[in-house]
């Protein structure tokens, strides 16, 4: 594993440098988005309020612990990513669109959008590492930059623009050809429980969606 230290907006340069498993820590600006920013920008029409391309092209799907003590002011004590399979009618869009380098979240997102939206446009997946480290992601966030829609979203689904030092430790979990750290490793795991799966029932909540096959699973 390498320690890769990258500083914001991402360049084509410094996401191709990157191999699955490296251990990256951002220095510069990234932005968190949502359920409420995703609608706002690809379902109500509204542009996104800065130049994403060229100031802050790395996005966190995440709700900052925030509070505002004044008017204008806030602190972030934790930051804890959210599942970005959710996210996947809208990000190939955000990438497309708003050259985004870097999605940074949890979980990795399905095959067919490292192969149609990532490896197209030469972007990255980067994964929190574990959980219950947020304090330790909050650390590394400097300060609130500028908050979007807070009134129309409310803080938890706002835009949230953030100045960062040294923050991570992400893993690549996508690289800018489209593989996956995730499925090289369910590969390995299904190869090796594969044979338990021979001959059982069928599910009893087949009816459901419930599956007996190690390559499939329920969203």
């Amino acid at each position: 594993m390498r320690e890769v230290h990258l500083q914001l907006p991402l360049t084509t340069e410094d996401v191709q440098g990157l191999e699955l498993g490296d251990a990256v820590f951002l220095n510069g600006l990234v932005f968190t988005g949502r359920e409420g920013v995703y609608r706002q920008i690809f379902e109500n029409g509204v542009e996104p309020p800065f130049d994403m391309r060229n100031t802050c092209n790395a996005t966190f799907h995440c709700s900052p612990a925030v509070n505002e003590p004044s008017p204008g002011h806030y602190n972030v004590s934790a930051v804890t990513a959210t599942a970005s399979f959710r996210f996947a009618k809208h990000v190939p869009l955000m990438i497309e669109r708003y050259g985004i380098r870097a999605v940074i979240g949890k979980g990795g997102m399905q095959e067919e959008i490292y192969q149609s939206a990532f490896r197209e446009h030469g972007a990255i997946y980067l994964t929190t590492v574990g959980y219950g480290i947020g304090a330790m992601y909050g650390r590394g966030i400097k300060r609130v930059k500028d908050v979007y829609w807070k009134d129309e979203l409310g803080l938890a689904q706002a835009m949230w623009v953030l100045e960062v030092e040294k923050f991570g430790p992400f893993l690549v979990e996508c690289d800018v050809e489209g593989r996956s750290l995730f499925s090289r490793a369910n590969a390995e795991v299904n190869e090796t429980f594969q044979p338990l799966y021979e001959g059982l029932p069928q599910p009893a909540l087949k009816r459901l969606g419930e599956v007996s096959s190690p390559t499939e699973e329920m969203l």
